[in-house]
């Protein structure tokens, strides 16, 4: 799991209530981690995989949105694989990292493999909660129309550089002046815990008002495309909206019992002596809450494919043939199927206006299903009349 406590286990002078959580059945809980990072991997891989039978779709133009997901889903399979790695070391070689406690000077590399790894894991998942806010952005934007393909290079630079630069200043607080002097107190860890809490903060506060003005942006977008708003615009709006709410739910599932373990740990560092009884039901919650995030945080991966796509099913197509449909524009006289005939001669005037809308309702619609692509679970939800039908 991703933990700032990881980084804290790495100093031989680590506080008590660290202490208390890594050393609670350290077998245990690294199998915990191995079994659920492992299932997560190969179940996010098998969603992404093309599959057999399903109906290809392709947008006219590349959006950013679909390249956000995607990066999301890269962060949490290598993020995965740091947590497999880093366990399957702690496992298969204890005496090599009982060195760790040992302030030795000659042999640095237990140090630096648990330094390393540790920020491996950080660094990942800290640069995806950064991709998911940049999705709530970019979704925004979208429906704004001020966001194209180009913004997702704004996105590399913000949320690259911003993983990385509060990754290392983190860890190099915490480690300050050096790793065998870290952790002699909170003025070494409270910088690291916020620089490694404050995307995750960032994600769960400003993401549901950000969904929630996309949400209302979409509804309007869909009363002014033909000043009506029948049932099927308030169906896709719907859909929208339950698939902000999905993305949100994951979020909190996984990552809630990390700010509660924090929460009780650092209540616990507050305390004279953490071993005393009256404190016993708070060192229970804390161990709980310890294998509860090596469960649910490597699962995050998988639970958001399911989020984004829905579930695609187990039947992989390998042959990776491009895929591609055409894309039908949206015009006023195709809102139901028994649409009036236009009158084939018309003013130049009009004529020009209904151009002009034409392409106005064109873009509303790849605004819209670029929030709404890639969910194949449900391909008969909207009717043919709804032109912006994309895949819900």
């Amino acid at each position: 799991m991703a933990s700032p406590r990881l980084e804290t286990y790495c100093c031989p002078n680590r506080d008590a209530a660290t202490q208390l959580v890594m050393s609670f059945q350290p077998d245990v809980f690294c199998g915990v981690c191995i079994g659920s990072a492992s299932i997560s991997l190969l179940l996010t891989i098998l969603q992404l995989l093309p599959k057999k039978g399903q109906s290809p779709r392709k947008m006219p133009k590349a959006s950013s949105s679909s390249t956000i997901l995607l990066l999301i889903s890269v962060c949490d399979i290598l993020g995965g694989l740091g947590m497999i790695f880093r366990s399957s070391v702690w496992l298969g070689f204890p005496g090599f990292i009982a060195n760790i406690s040992v302030v030795n000077g000659t042999d640095m590399w237990p140090s630096a493999f648990c330094v390393g790894s540790a920020m491996w894991i950080q660094l990942l998942y800290s640069a995806g909660f950064w991709w998911l806010f940049c999705y709530a952005v970019d979704s925004y934007l979208v429906v704004r129309r001020s966001a194209g393909l180009s913004t997702i290079v704004l996105y590399h630079m913000m949320t690259w550089g911003l993983a990385v630069m509060l990754c290392v200043e983190g860890i190099a607080l915490l480690y300050y002046p050096s790793l065998s002097s870290c952790e002699n107190g909170l003025e070494h860890a409270i910088p690291h815990y916020i620089t490694t809490y404050a995307p995750l903060l960032l994600v769960l506060v400003v993401n549901p008002i950000l969904f929630r003005r996309t949400v209302s942006a979409v509804a309007s977008l869909l009363k002014g495309r033909q000043g009506i708003y029948t049932e099927n615009e308030r169906r896709l709006g719907t859909e929208i909206q339950i698939r902000f709410f999905k993305i949100m739910l994951v979020f909190v599932i996984c990552w809630s019992s990390n700010i509660i373990n924090e929460s009780l740990l650092f209540y616990l560092e507050m305390q004279p002596d953490i071993n005393e009884m009256p404190l016993k039901n708070i060192r229970s919650a804390a161990l709980i809450t310890w294998i509860i995030m090596g469960v649910l945080n490597p699962m995050q991966g998988f639970l958001f494919t399911l989020a984004f796509y829905g579930w695609t099913g187990w039947r992989v197509d390998f042959k990776w043939r491009k895929r591609e449909i055409p894309w039908e524009s949206m015009s006023s006289s195709t809102v139901g199927e028994n649409a009036y005939p236009s009158p084939v001669n018309y003013q130049s005037n009009i004529h020009d206006s209904k151009k002009i809308s034409a392409t106005d309702s064109q873009q509303t619609d790849e605004a819209i299903s670029m929030l709404s692509e890639g969910n194949t679970s449900g391909d008969d939800r909207l009717t043919r009349s709804s032109p912006i039908y994309q895949g819900w």
